[in-house]
């Protein structure tokens, strides 16, 4: 993984990454002559003055952070202080942009330390670098870019093929929108490494339940056994999609675990385990998922010396908690049972270890509404806690990132410099506006992966066409 460097926030776009371009001259002549107009005809409607449109920062090329050689110091009098529950990439990128912004933060995570938590999964970062450059992370070490994408039937028939090499040919330049996939522990870790040095992350720390005072949030925490209390101003549950703050925010659960009718299995295989590992599939640039209309196989380059596989079919919630619930090589088994298919598929689940293969129920939630909050005070939610989804449109990671972005921007821009935070309305001015924002913006990936489980699963897949696949509507 990269070197970790200090950042610190671009002082001419105030760490937003764009700055206002200002209204150009036609557009100021023509809303001024509509508010004349509107002056000597007042009963008609009232123009509404046009916004300025936004540019690229030129200062920090549009990532908010300019290099430093130490991030800025917290200031605790401009700020509020900042508690964030999870550590994973929701939380710790959260905890990075503060970072960045000298806002006030600790970090509290369950597991007793970073390899607590098993190997984990790969991701997808779709835009690769606009994601990770917003949080000082120039390049990622690990991460994998695919370049050809390869839909098949069981029996190999290429359904359709897309990508940088079935569209450009000729082309050696890696383009700016590009997927990285990437280990989930790898991402964290460079997140992480941004911290190095912060003395702010709580490893072992197991929120029980928190009381809002005038003073600001009391937490309660269970820490290898023992009860420990602490404060902070502003509470941000990054904990995932069963969020224990989500649950202690809300007495009754306004949207409950919503099944989307399929369980998923996961694996990881090494390309050393394999007899045949030079095959053009698993080059380590190309993404293939094969399907017959029920059942589904992906696969996607997980790190150089991997594979990651995801087989997902439809099953009634009783039984995939039941199949879940045997274990690593009751799943396997279930894999082998309905996947004599093409090469290398069959080679890659036989080679993979147990230990590496989880499987679950996938679930999501309706999404809440921004008048669910407005009685929650300094507390806020983002990540797979505020909205989770299916995985099936790799969103999941992608939002988390923006979501923590946005809040952090948010918080630096309403608390102004030489200013003290405690003349602010934390919920009015900094968490109706970022939970708003949020909430609209990931409603559509919700909703898309909610279709994605459906489509994937069904007929639809088996479409002759160069694309991608689950995107249609049933």
């Amino acid at each position: 993984m990269n070197t970790p460097t200090s950042h610190t926030a671009c002082p001419d776009c105030h760490g937003l990454g764009k700055q206002n371009r200002g209204l150009s001259k036609r557009a100021k002549q023509r809303y001024q002559k509509a508010l004349e107009v509107y002056q000597r005809f007042p009963d008609n409607p009232k123009p509404v003055k046009p916004k300025a449109h936004l540019q690229v920062c030129p200062t920090c090329s549009g990532s908010g952070l300019l290099p430093a050689p130490q991030p800025p110091k917290p200031d605790n009098t401009r700020f509020p202080h900042v508690a964030i529950i999870g550590s994973g990439i929701g939380g710790t990128a959260l905890a990075v942009a503060c970072l960045h912004r000298g806002i006030p933060f600790t970090l509290y995570e369950r597991d007793a330390d970073f390899d607590t938590r098993a190997q984990g999964y790969g991701l997808t970062l779709q835009q690769a670098h606009t994601a990770v450059k917003g949080f000082g992370i120039d390049t990622l070490g690990q991460g994998i870019v695919s370049t050809r994408h390869i839909a098949h039937t069981p029996d190999g028939t290429v359904l359709g093929e897309w990508g940088m090499r079935k569209w450009d040919t000729q082309t050696n330049v890696t383009p700016k929108r590009t997927n990285i996939h990437i280990a989930r522990q790898n991402l964290r870790s460079a997140l992480l490494e941004q911290l190095s040095g912060a003395d702010a992350i709580r490893w072992g720390h197991q929120l029980n339940g928190f009381n809002q005072t005038e003073a600001g949030i009391q937490l309660k925490f269970d820490s290898q056994g023992n009860a420990t209390t602490a404060h902070a101003d502003l509470l941000v549950g990054a904990d995932g999609i069963r969020s224990s703050v989500r649950e202690l925010l809300f007495e009754q659960e306004p949207y409950p675990l919503r099944y989307l009718d399929c369980i998923v299995i996961l694996g990881i295989c090494a390309l050393s385990d394999l007899q045949n590992a030079a095959q053009e599939l698993l080059d380590q640039k190309t993404v293939f998922q094969t399907a017959n209309g029920n059942e589904r196989m992906y696969m996607m380059p997980y790190d150089p010396e991997h594979m990651m596989w995801q087989f997902s079919y439809p099953l009634a919630e009783a039984e995939a908690k039941s199949l879940s619930a045997q274990g690593a090589e009751a799943l396997k088994k279930e894999v082998q049972k309905r996947t004599n298919w093409h090469a290398p598929i069959p080679q890659i689940i036989e080679a993979t270890p147990a230990a590496l293969i989880s499987g679950y129920p996938v679930y999501d939630r309706e999404l809440l509404r921004p008048l669910d909050f407005a009685s929650c005070g300094p507390v806020t939610l983002l990540g797979d806690a505020a909205h989770p989804m299916s995985p099936f449109k790799g969103q999941g990671a992608n939002q988390a990132l923006l979501d923590a972005l946005a809040l952090a921007q948010r918080i630096s821009k309403v608390c102004k410099p030489n200013t003290s935070w405690k003349n602010t309305n934390l919920r009015k001015k900094i968490l109706t506006p970022f939970e708003t924002e949020m909430l609209k913006r990931s409603a559509t990936k919700v909703e898309a992966s909610a279709r994605a489980a459906r489509v994937l699963h069904s007929d639809q897949v088996l479409q002759e066409r160069d694309g991608p696949r689950g995107g249609g509507k049933q």
